[in-house]
């Protein structure tokens, strides 16, 4: 797996958060709009601000869903990966990079190590590793 592949579970968070947060600042919109009662007949060309919104929410809210279970199938599928792996530092390290997006720095004190480095090479040269293990295959 590459670390492009590996990466995307963080894209995806990345992604639902700005959706959220666009989500959150539609809804406050939509909430400071309050029609007037007037008893007058609407005049053409004057849009609906709370039906405008309301539909970017509905929108957002279904791409969202599909985001979040995008989200969920690419975890199920790195947990897979991962779990997959036998070295379980590596197993340690891919995990805490990968699913909880940790830095290589909170990695490395987290596995008692006090150099960001050592996770970071050991990381990369498994990936490479990898990668020639599936080349030899074919």
């Amino acid at each position: 797996m590459t670390k492009q592949e590996l990466s995307q579970l963080y894209h995806l968070n990345r992604e639902i958060e700005r959706m959220q947060s666009r989500l959150q600042e539609l809804e406050a919109l939509a909430a400071s709009c309050t029609g007037s009662i007037t008893g007058m007949p609407k005049t053409p060309g004057i849009s609906d601000k709370v039906g405008k919104y309301t539909a970017e929410i509905a929108d957002l809210k279904s791409l969202l869903d599909i985001s979040l279970r995008k989200c969920f199938h690419e975890l199920n599928r790195l947990n897979r990966y991962i779990n997959s792996v036998e070295d379980s530092q590596m197993r340690l390290i891919l995990s805490l990079r990968y699913i909880n997006g940790l830095s290589w720095k909170q990695i490395a004190f987290s596995i008692d190590e006090h150099d960001e480095q050592y996770p970071r090479r050991k990381h990369n040269k498994f990936l490479k590793q990898s990668k020639n293990d599936e080349l030899n295959v074919i």
